[in-house]
């Protein structure tokens, strides 16, 4: 039945596909956890880091780690992610594969104060021998922010917040000397909760959240609909053109799944209004899920909207491609219940 949702509602599979791939659930619900894939000598993995467990507390925030060997029946917890804060738990870190490694990026803390931090912390993560090796630091600490491989060697991290605000940096990784760079900056409106891919050397990045200030009151949280396209200087990576692209829906989303299918980059789920991380709005009504995809096609230079399939979810950090498929791995559903599904969801490219 599910298959046959997706074909009706989702228009993502060929009629002519005969199975659409499925995963053993997580051991346990999880959301806003980090997601990556690598292909290795022994197989392929899929991967979760951190997150937040189904209490959606501050003390539900953890830093376990969970992989799935693809053919194999369960996942397998490993070690949990270091960190060189005084609380291990983080939200909102954002993870990439390139070749076999994972590379992990920043995240927050949460107090029971509910205080905040940035973390700065930069890992690479070895699946089969289960261990980490601890990068040079961000220059710029930040969380909710989007990763973007670049020539298998730089990693883009785009816009995201900073402890108390957001940033219009695009700091650049270099995996070969283990070092950082500023790129031009996001000429958008600096954002957290955004969306992105890449597509050889041109980047999309939609909307996301901003902080916005009030006459003679507190700061409020806004969502932004915007979307920038970015092409890299094929001679100076650090250089990137900016400019604004039209928006396929005009309506802001919140933490969609993303990421780049050749030259398509697809933005999935999400939700309308934007949220703490317990999935209540800043405006304090309950945020909802959806299932609603948005398509690019870079060559092109247009969007495509695909109905949703039924299948809500919101609060990712990454959306996975394999076989064909868009994968995503927990998030939060309809009525903020925090998820231990993988949803892997057939995609014919057109």
């Amino acid at each position: 039945m599910k298959f046959y949702l997706y074909c009706m509602f989702f228009c993502f599979c060929s009629q002519s596909a005969a199975t659409t791939l499925q995963f053993p659930n997580l051991p346990e619900p999880v959301t806003n956890n980090a997601v990556a894939l690598v292909s290795t000598s022994e197989g392929d993995f899929l991967l979760s880091f951190m997150g937040l467990a189904q209490e959606k507390d501050y003390k539900a925030v953890h830093n376990k780690v969970w992989a799935l060997k693809v053919g194999e029946k369960s996942w397998q917890q490993k070690t949990s992610v270091p960190s060189s804060l005084t609380i291990k738990g983080r939200l909102a870190s954002v993870a990439v594969g390139v070749k076999e490694s994972v590379y992990l990026f920043g995240g927050y803390t949460v107090d029971s104060q509910h205080n905040e931090i940035s973390s700065p912390d930069v890992y690479r993560y070895n699946v089969l021998n289960d261990s980490y090796q601890k990068l040079a630091k961000m220059p710029v600490p930040v969380d909710d922010s989007v990763a973007l491989v670049y020539q298998q060697r730089y990693i883009y991290l785009v816009s995201g917040w900073h402890d108390a605000g957001n940033v219009n940096l695009v700091q650049v990784y270099d995996i070969i000397t283990d070092t950082w760079s500023q790129a031009s900056p996001f000429l958008g409106v600096p954002v957290f909760g955004h969306s992105g891919g890449i597509a050889n050397n041109r980047m999309v990045i939609c909307d996301g959240v901003a902080v916005v200030p009030q006459l003679l009151k507190r700061r409020k949280y806004s969502k932004i609909a915007q979307c920038l396209i970015g092409q890299i200087d094929q001679t100076n990576h650090r250089k990137i053109d900016w400019q604004l692209l039209t928006h396929p829906t005009n309506e802001a989303r919140y933490r969609m799944a993303a990421a780049n299918f050749d030259d398509k980059i697809i933005m999935l789920a999400g939700s309308t209004n934007p949220y703490n991380y317990n999935g209540v709005g800043y405006d304090g009504i309950p945020a909802p899920a959806t299932s609603e995809a948005w398509i690019f096609d870079v060559q092109k230079q247009k969007w495509r909207v695909r109905i949703g399939d039924g299948l809500d979810s919101m609060d990712h950090r990454g959306l996975l491609i394999y076989q064909n498929h868009l994968i995503t791995i927990g998030g939060m559903g309809i009525g903020q219940q925090v998820l231990d599904e993988v949803i892997a969801r057939p995609f014919n490219n057109p």
